[in-house]
């Protein structure tokens, strides 16, 4: 049940609301071959410095041209249409290690690396590894082929870059859920208000020894005039398979769908087929992504392969999100880069 009076409800950030007919490719950035040449430079540099990706540091792969294009770009999907995809990098130049240094490197001057499991997995491969779509285990970018339904995921920005599309299928869908949120409000508030209720969200198994198998999170939050959101309706189903975990209700259920059908509705997302070296980065805040279906061709060596990072970025302080978004960590990355800061504990 709600404890939100929908009358108190009020739109939130309608400068980072869009429509599809508004954005039409505004949000495509394309590399100039100097920018090209620069991440060539910038990737030398860092390959001097160390042999571990993950020790890249921004001051190891300096851009002094495109970083304030970057810099822009994470002011955009903070405070803009929260949605940027970066084209133009020729990816059949590299291997796939040293273009996803590359990758990892455009990252660490977009924000610092989030892990994106228990075991702390920095770049993720997002491909088809094997896991039963059925197996509540399972995490998405394990599973192949099968579309995936709009959600959110668990850090300030979410990158993909393609390696390799696969043989058809697979298109990017991202929505506004900004524009949602605000829809709701002004159409149906009641239904705004269930969202803003606590949902339990099955861990998947990767909760601390001991601890509850489900956390509770509302999926639209405030904070100040900031709208936060998170989304990811299948934890929630699959919350359920845990006795303790609270049902959700019939009204919370239609307030979800409705969430569900505006996604869906093209005016409200933007499709995108990855190319082989294209580079999306969301607000995961302001932005709900899917996947459609796609097909390997394993025969012939076309096997759909995305990179993942998940960032924290400093244009968004701790003070500025809600509690449950305060991305503490203890993580050994972190540990190894000489900073501290207080676990939050989901």
């Amino acid at each position: 049940m709600t404890t939100v009076d929908p009358t108190d409800l009020v739109p939130l950030e309608t400068a980072c609301e869009w429509r599809a007919a508004d954005i039409g490719d505004d949000y495509v950035v394309t590399l100039p071959e100097a920018h090209v040449a620069e991440l060539d430079a910038a990737l030398v540099n860092a390959e001097a410095a160390t042999d571990d990706v993950l020790d890249i540091t921004r001051a190891d792969f300096p851009l002094p041209t495109l970083a304030p294009v970057l810099a822009e770009i994470t002011d955009e999907l903070i405070n803009g249409k929260g949605v940027v995809l970066i084209r133009g990098l020729p990816v059949e130049r590299y291997s796939k290690e040293r273009a996803s240094s590359i990758y990892w490197g455009i990252g660490a001057h977009l924000g610092d690396p989030w892990p994106q499991n228990a075991k702390g997995h920095l770049l993720g491969d997002v491909t088809d590894q094997g896991r039963a779509v059925d197996d509540p285990t399972a995490r998405g970018n394990e599973i192949g082929g099968v579309p995936f339904p709009f959600h959110s995921d668990g850090s300030d920005l979410v990158g993909l870059f393609c390696l390799d599309a696969g043989a058809s299928g697979g298109a990017s869908l991202v929505a506004n859920v900004v524009s949602i949120h605000n829809e709701l409000v002004h159409t149906a508030p009641e239904l705004a208000a269930e969202l803003y209720a606590p949902f339990p969200y099955d861990l998947r198994g990767e909760q601390a020894p001991g601890a509850r198998s489900w956390y509770e999170m509302p999926i639209f939050n405030r904070r100040a005039d900031r709208l936060f959101v998170r989304y990811i309706r299948p934890y929630i189903i699959s919350a359920g398979r845990h006795a303790d975990a609270p049902p959700v209700s019939a009204a919370a259920r239609e307030a979800m769908d409705r969430v569900d059908a505006l996604c869906a509705d093209p005016d409200f997302h933007v499709s995108m087929t990855m190319q082989p070296g294209d580079m999306q980065f969301v607000n995961n805040y302001h932005v709900l992504h899917a996947r459609e279906g796609y097909t390997d061709d394993r025969a012939n060596g076309r096997v759909r392969h995305l990179k993942r990072l998940w960032l924290e970025t400093d244009l968004l302080a701790d003070g500025d999100k809600p509690e449950r978004f305060r991305l503490g960590r203890t993580d050994n990355w972190w540990s190894r880069q000489g900073r501290t800061k207080s676990e939050i504990v989901i």
